[in-house]
């Protein structure tokens, strides 16, 4: 199931921001590639990334910069269709919601969300030492933005259906909701499944919904503005 289309708000200004964090993933991903064997790209993930830990670590941590990855890690990716993936749905959802909150807000909500989602895969996954990569936690962050922006959007993806592929309309409620079901699922049995700081996922969707609850007075108020 590929969500392919989702409704926007008109906004005054051409939008950039969700632009722009997708060059710098490709660019991150691209230098990653150019600079360097896979014994320093790893390196270099271990260098950008965030690390697993326990919170005593993590104090001890803040003192040596490895805070700053919360944040590095956002633009950092593991393979091209890891990327990939993270630019399409980082355009989908990034776009509409940067029309509708504006290109400042979309930043804040983008960074805040994927910082601490970061921080909440790196303190709950019960794994040490693992390197958490990829901007997942910052676009589940505009996925959980999306739903209080746009609570009654239909949104179109296409269904594989044997040799043919059915494009449908669903509410977007419905859809992202059972999204986050599964987050919730896979947080268990994630393990089973391969290393996905599935966290990472409900933790940036969360401060998402609650972001986007914040900014909504004051979207309103510029609404009524014009």
């Amino acid at each position: 199931m590929v969500f392919v289309r989702l409704p926007s708000r008109k906004r005054s200004h051409r939008p950039w921001a969700a632009a722009t964090l997708a060059v710098l993933a490709i660019l991150a991903y691209a230098w990653m590639q150019w600079s360097s064997e896979d014994p320093a790209a790893h390196a270099a993930l271990l260098q950008w990334g965030t690390l697993s830990a326990s919170p005593t670590q993590w104090r001890l941590l803040w003192h040596d910069g490895r805070m700053l990855t919360l944040v590095s890690a956002l633009f950092i990716h593991a393979g091209v269709w890891h990327l990939l993936g993270n630019v399409v749905f980082l355009l989908i959802f990034g776009v509409p919601g940067e029309r509708a909150l504006g290109a400042w807000r979309l930043l804040a909500l983008f960074f805040i969300g994927g910082a601490l989602a970061n921080l909440a895969a790196s303190l709950l996954m019960g794994a040490p030492e693992r390197i958490i990569v990829g901007a997942s936690g910052g676009i589940s962050a505009l996925i959980g933005a999306y739903l209080v922006l746009f609570p009654r959007a239909r949104l179109g993806i296409v269904v594989p259906l044997g040799l043919w592929l059915e494009f449908i309309r669903a509410p977007a409620a419905l859809l992202i909701g059972l999204w986050a079901l599964l987050q919730l699922i896979f947080t268990f049995i994630g393990p089973s499944f391969g290393a996905v700081a599935w966290w990472a996922h409900l933790s940036g969707f969360a401060v998402g919904v609650l972001l986007a609850l914040l900014f909504k007075p004051a979207i309103t108020r510029q609404a009524r503005g014009r």
